[in-house]
């Protein structure tokens, strides 16, 4: 049976899809069956992974009863368009409307190993529905001032699921995504998200690099875009895999991270450098400092 878990943020602009398609690609190739779900009405997601826009059914016919989860499977992901929109008004009139993802995600769990859900960036109904479905919640946070707030919106919300509808739901933790660790204003951010959560706050630290946005924009995994980068995500895949207990895949993605930097040291050698300037280095294997 997969373990779900929702990748959740109050705002846009946190790198919560990038999350959600990078922690797929690394978890992937360690050798896991993943599924994703877009829960987001945009479909970046969906985008991401080159899902055709005309794919159907897809994740808004699911939570409406017009579809099973199985047949609006495309490639592993579970797409969504503008149609989700729709969908969430339906929803809200629906007896139980929280619990529909839940009972939909029921009859593809067992064909994975893991369901990663990207949220929209708000804390509506569509996100009530993924943290109710969720074994557990992992929260995205950009390094800015209102880092803190933003955080603390989501686990109220994440409270709201677990006290009411969900009361297995484990909130995992906070990464700080897209982070410029040379700035004054990044660090004061991962300063506060540290006094204030203590070890819930992830050691890895996404960096900030406008070749995620390329990246997106081709329809390419990081890890191949840019290896270099790609090294962030290995270590915060093996960092949830520990906090989830997802032991199997850790051999593999300790030698995903190897081979990351490798090919990024190459890759630097023939001129074509990846990644960010010292100050923003990634951590060493196991999230080691």
């Amino acid at each position: 049976m997969a373990k779900v878990v929702t990748v959740l943020s109050q705002k846009g602009g946190t790198g919560k899809t990038t999350t959600v398609r990078t922690l797929a690609d690394c978890y992937r190739r360690a050798g896991q069956r993943v599924l994703c779900v877009d829960l987001d009405p945009q479909g970046n997601l969906s985008d991401y992974f080159d899902v055709p826009p005309d794919a159907h059914p897809t994740v808004g016919e699911v939570l409406t009863g017009r579809a099973k989860a199985r047949e609006a499977i495309h490639g592993d992901v579970l797409p969504a368009n503008l149609g989700l929109a729709e969908a969430e008004i339906v929803l809200s009139g629906k007896m139980g409307r929280e619990l529909t993802l839940r009972r939909a995600l029921k009859d593809v769990r067992r064909s994975y190993d893991l369901v990663l859900v990207d949220c929209p960036p708000s804390l509506g109904l569509l996100t009530v529905n993924a943290l109710v479905a969720a074994d557990h919640a992992l929260v995205t946070s950009a390094a800015e001032y209102f880092s803190l707030q933003g955080v603390e919106q989501a686990l109220e919300v994440i409270e709201l699921a677990r006290d009411n509808l969900n009361e297995d739901l484990d909130w995992v933790g906070v990464v700080l995504n897209m982070a410029d660790m040379r700035l004054v204003h990044a660090r004061d951010a991962l300063a506060q998200l540290r006094e204030r959560f203590g070890e819930k706050v992830f050691e890895t630290i996404i960096r900030r690099s406008v070749r995620y946005a390329e990246s997106a924009e081709r329809g390419v995994s990081i890890l191949d875009y840019a290896p270099d980068l790609a090294v962030d995500y290995a270590d915060l895949a093996l960092e949830l895999a520990r906090r989830i207990e997802l032991s199997e895949p850790i051999r593999k993605l300790r030698q995903l991270r190897k081979e990351l930097a490798e090919a990024g040291s190459a890759r630097r050698l023939r001129g074509g450098a990846e990644g960010e300037p010292a100050e923003a280095t990634a951590p060493t294997p196991d999230g080691e400092r």
